[in-house]
């Protein structure tokens, strides 16, 4: 292979291609112009000065650009960190919200160095499919006091924008729709002086960058462990929601991404943003689903020119964006629940040949999510149903046969199936130790010993037998098996 073409291999598609070039910078500028009102919302709800929100939507979004393991995936000020941080603030100040922040940068990295990230695989489609469906209705929901006593002009805007945006790829796909959309719905409305709801109304736009500094705390171990708990559960929540975005995102675009870069890099993206006085975020589900499923983007250039382009539209052109209207967003985010959310999981046909086990996981998840609005809470709940699900099922499996030798000297009885505590604690009373044969087999080929609940159970069992005079021995272990049979047995119940 020749030097240059080596060298061409080294570059990012973005720049090999200028059609990836093409989708990814108006890619970024759509969500550059649906973060502005979401992160003055975001702060609002933490307490803080817009401006607050909108530095960190800024910092986040650059930082994770380059140190995050999922291309393509929006990280800025988030609702779920909000709620997390708001106490914090209205107690102590926005000093010791900031330190929160910080340290909850530090211990994402050290739960990502720490492997965190491989619990993911415990995740169940079902809890997955949920996720993005109570997601989908959170999307819908924060729009609706968008949509509830204002000016009626509104709504033909929101309606406007919904069809621009349906038949508009129709036409061309060139232009990202929702950034056709939000650009002819301001000058329509500018132009026609129509009063409705902007972004200028949601705050004030920030005038200048972010400059870096220390928090304006105390450095003790006072303000360390008030700020501790708060910062760990910060943590907890920023994690399950960046991983599971990225999960998502993986399966649109059908690539895999570094789960454990990923949770080192939103450390280190909260600790870059704390330092520079933002409240501290996460992934973004909506707004990574308009720029991944909407606008088509990939790399993370579209990431990194969010975070540019956000800046840049409040401190050069913040008249301009503060008279978009707030409907031109709604119609974009109201599109955005709709393509996110999984119709095919609810159809009829689905529903019907679904286990009940996996729909009532679904629905836990959902249910729990949209009652909570927090989306880490309905995870962790949806995925302990499942396994609560999973071990019932299972723990059925598990089947004990006898068969006695003709001359009636030896019984030998079969177990077949999965032997853990849900299983194991029937399987003591599938034995007749009274009318028995002296000798007793028991043929464990066709089963698995996962835990010490079972080998407490074959104690329980050769016990039983042995008070009664009666001999037993197990055969067919399987090499793990025996290893944790040979290793317990003996010590889990009391001497014999």
């Amino acid at each position: 292979m020749s030097p240059a073409a080596r060298l061409r291999d080294l570059k990012p598609d973005w720049l090999n291609d200028p059609k990836v070039w093409r989708t990814e910078v108006l890619g970024g500028l759509v969500v550059a112009l649906a973060l502005i009102p979401e992160a003055i919302s975001f702060s609002i709800i933490a307490g803080v000065d817009p401006a607050i929100g909108l530095f960190a939507s800024f910092t986040m979004a650059v930082t994770i650009a380059i140190v995050g393991g999922r291309r393509a995936m929006i990280s800025a000020a988030t609702g779920a960190v909000a709620l997390v941080t708001a106490p914090m603030n209205r107690e102590h100040g926005l000093g010791y919200l900031v330190a929160t922040v910080i340290l909850a940068g530090v211990f994402q990295v050290a739960l990502g160095a720490l492997g965190v990230a491989k619990l993911m695989r415990f995740v169940p489609r079902s809890v997955m499919v949920g996720f993005v469906n109570a997601l989908a209705i959170l999307i819908f929901m924060a729009q609706v006091p968008e949509m509830t006593d204002v000016p009626w002009a509104v709504y033909p805007l929101i309606a406007a924008g919904l069809a621009l945006m349906v038949f508009f790829p129709k036409v061309t796909t060139v232009i990202p729709a929702p950034l056709v959309s939000i650009v002819i719905l301001t000058v329509v409305t500018v132009a026609a002086g129509i009063a409705v709801p902007t972004v200028g109304d949601k705050g004030e736009l920030p005038s200048s960058l972010p400059v870096p500094g220390l928090p304006d705390v105390p450095f003790t171990l006072d303000t360390l462990t008030t700020i501790a708990p708060y910062a760990f559960a910060m943590a907890l929540v920023g994690l399950m929601e960046s991983l599971m975005t990225a999960k998502l995102v993986d399966e649109i675009t059908d690539t895999r991404s570094n789960k454990t870069r990923e949770s080192i890099g939103q450390g280190i993206a909260n600790i870059v943003t704390g330092f520079f006085g933002g409240m501290g975020g996460c992934a973004m589900i909506g707004q990574t689903m308009i720029n991944v499923k909407v606008s088509g983007a990939r790399t993370r250039l579209s990431t990194f020119l969010a975070g540019s382009f956000l800046m840049v539209l409040c401190i050069v052109f913040g008249p301009v964006v503060s008279d978009i209207p707030m409907g031109a967003l709604v119609a974009v985010m109201v599109m955005v629940s709709f393509a996110t959310f999984d119709w095919h999981s609810i159809a009829p046909k689905t529903l019907r040949r679904m286990p009940a086990g996996e729909i009532t996981v679904m629905a836990i998840t959902v249910v729990v999510v949209v009652v909570t609005h927090n989306l880490a809470i309905g995870v962790v709940v949806g995925s302990v149903t499942a396994m609560v699900v999973f071990a019932k099922r299972v723990a059925h499996l598990a089947q004990v046969t006898a068969v006695t030798d003709p001359d009636h000297a030896t019984v030998v009885y079969r177990v077949t199936g999965e032997l853990f505590f849900a299983s194991s604690n029937d399987l003591v009373g599938q034995f007749d130790y009274t009318t028995d044969p002296d000798k007793v087999v028991i043929d464990l080929s066709a089963a698995h010993i996962w835990d010490a609940s079972s080998v407490a159970a074959l104690d329980a069992i050769e016990t039983k037998y042995a008070q009664r005079g009666k001999s037993v021995r197990i055969t067919g272990l399987n090499e793990p098996s025996a290893y944790l049979h040979g290793k317990l047995s003996g010590e889990l119940t009391p001497s014999r």
